[in-house]
């Protein structure tokens, strides 16, 4: 089995944190989605079974239905998807904009193959939201969701984030609250991070640093675990929750090593063997499947990479490392590595879920040192 990442980078206007590409030029967005098309065609991937496909951003949103319906034909064209007489249908997932979700739209999409819709809404507080540069409110957002069901979603994924200047512990609380209100299948929480070229940089840069209390992340994310399981949520990665059922299949196969393959500007694929990124510049991409050709770079992973790309994805997941699944001498190496924190209760050894092999996977106190734990076993 295998995933498709379709990248749709476009946005109306762009968050002041957001580190992914991105462009406002809407007007690409036709000559974009053939181009995707051509893509696939020229790839000629076919033998891959697909299972889960994710069209994320930038805001695949702004795309037109007919464009949506466009890559759908083509991905029925070129790629097999799981056939629905298997136990699991093919999860289909958009990432949308709460102000991009009317009941027309949200109809329309239900008439694609679409069976997965994931929400940035961050925060619900009308300020906050306007520091970022949304362009939602939080009505909108809490609107959009019920649009979403009227429709027959039954499927939604929402994302918040924490550790804004300022923000205090029970501004987070407000947040997870109204968040739980809204009843969603998943939910997924990441701390407010300062990347590099991005307009939070230059904000920062222009008003002054400012400091955010570790204390009071940890507090923050504390309490986001405690909350969440005790609505009945599962735990099942660093920063993602879901009701029983609803993990979502697309992110798993990253965090289990699954490969995928990437269509679009700056879109990366996997295949086990290397990693391959398209060219993060649209008028470039386009322009090189216009001619016919991908334009792309390729990393050829050697026993060792792939050895360090086990231990920093798969020590994000509840269930961990299943060591079976390394040589020898990589669950020698890892073990040796990991004694200290298996003694200091960062680390457990056991069986976790459905598997009957020792896994090695973070106790609650591990995750809140996740990195040092994760840096310390990988080969250097």
């Amino acid at each position: 089995m295998a995933g498709i990442y379709i990248h749709i980078p476009f946005c109306k206007s762009r968050c002041i944190y957001c580190g992914f590409y991105s462009t406002t030029s809407l007007e690409l967005r036709q000559r974009y989605v053939e181009a995707i098309c051509r893509e696939m065609e020229i790839r000629n991937e076919r033998s891959e079974i697909i299972d889960t496909v994710y069209l994320g951003g930038g805001t695949p949103s702004q795309l037109t239905i007919e464009q949506l319906r466009q890559l759908f034909i083509y991905i029925n064209k070129v790629y097999p998807l799981t056939p629905n007489i298997s136990p699991l249908t093919p999860e289909i997932t958009i990432e949308v904009n709460p102000d991009d979700v009317t009941i027309e739209f949200a109809v329309a999409l239900k008439q694609l193959p679409i069976n997965r819709v994931s929400m940035g809404i961050q925060t619900f507080n009308d300020q906050r939201l306007q520091f970022l540069h949304r362009r939602h409110t939080a009505q909108q957002a809490i609107t959009a969701i019920d649009t979403l069901r009227q429709a027959g979603f039954q499927n939604i994924s929402i994302d918040l984030m924490y550790g804004f200047p300022g923000k205090t512990l029970r501004d987070w609380e407000a947040d997870i609250d109204a968040a739980l209100a809204l009843n969603v299948e998943h939910l997924s929480a990441y701390c407010l991070m300062i990347e590099e070229g991005t307009p939070l940089r230059q904000w920062i840069t222009n008003n002054g640093q400012w400091i955010m209390d570790e204390e009071l992340e940890r507090t923050m994310y504390e309490m986001l675990i405690d909350k969440l399981t005790a609505a009945g949520y599962e735990h099942y990665e660093i920063s993602n929750f879901a009701r029983k059922g609803f993990r979502s299949r697309h992110n798993s196969s990253y965090w289990n090593g699954t490969p995928y393959i990437g269509l679009g500007a700056a879109a990366h694929s996997y295949d086990g063997r290397s990693r391959s990124w398209n060219v993060a510049d649209i008028n470039a991409y386009i322009k090189g499947i216009e001619q016919g050709k991908r334009i792309f770079e390729e990393e050829l992973l050697d026993d060792d990479t792939r050895y360090n790309d086990t231990i920093t994805v798969a020590l994000r997941t509840k269930e961990g490392i299943d060591l079976s699944l390394l040589s020898k001498k990589y669950q020698y190496y890892c073990m040796k590595n990991a004694r200290r924190y298996l003694n200091d209760g960062l680390l457990e050894l056991s069986a976790v879920g459905d598997s009957q092999s020792p896994t090695l996977h973070l106790t609650r106190r591990g995750l809140f040192v996740s990195d040092m734990v994760m840096s310390d076993l990988m080969m250097v």
